[in-house]
């Protein structure tokens, strides 16, 4: 795949994680415990070989963004440069190889469900711990934000999965 391509993708995936969390995912609040938030999709699916600030800078785009329309000021920005940043820490934590094709995306459908699922885990909790708990701001409301946190996570990743399956599905069907 050219770089050009690569460029072209991702900001389709950009556009759609954005809109798709403007349009439907914010509306999908459940008694205001589960916020599924999927556009951090954008982050998980960037190729291995992007550097740390071009990583940082399109995080931070992607999250201010989501502030922008959603009223909060700069909390989705912060925890997703936070991922952003982290990012190449957890990859080195769960690789199973030796190194990973730095123009490759990393998804279900090249790295396995059990690979990708537990690095889109670890990436979408440190999202909610952070989003969440800079949104509380405090203590006294530890154990509802905890659990606003766990529910989230899992609405989160069964969005995230059933887009990867569906990336998978299309993907395999032109092959």
């Amino acid at each position: 795949m050219t770089n050009s391509s690569n460029i072209i993708k991702l900001l389709l995936i950009f556009v759609l994680c954005e809109l798709t969390q403007l349009l439907i995912f914010n509306n999908l609040q459940i008694s205001g415990f589960i916020n599924p938030y999927v556009y951090i999709l954008l982050i998980l699916t960037m190729p291995f070989g992007t550097s740390s600030w071009l990583m940082m800078l399109v995080s931070f785009v992607l999250g201010i963004i989501i502030d922008i329309f959603c009223d909060t000021p700069g909390m989705h920005a912060g925890a997703c440069v936070l991922i952003g940043y982290l990012r190449q820490y957890v990859l080195k934590y769960i690789a199973f190889r030796d190194e990973y094709k730095s123009d490759s995306f990393p998804t279900i459908s090249i790295y396995g469900s059990v690979w990708y699922v537990k690095y889109a885990l670890i990436m979408v909790s440190i999202h909610h711990v952070a989003l969440f708990f800079i949104e509380q701001f405090d203590t006294i409301f530890f154990w509802p934000t905890l659990l606003r946190i766990v529910l989230s996570i899992v609405a989160t990743m069964f969005f995230i999965i059933i887009s990867q399956l569906f990336i998978r599905s299309k993907s395999s069907s032109f092959d």
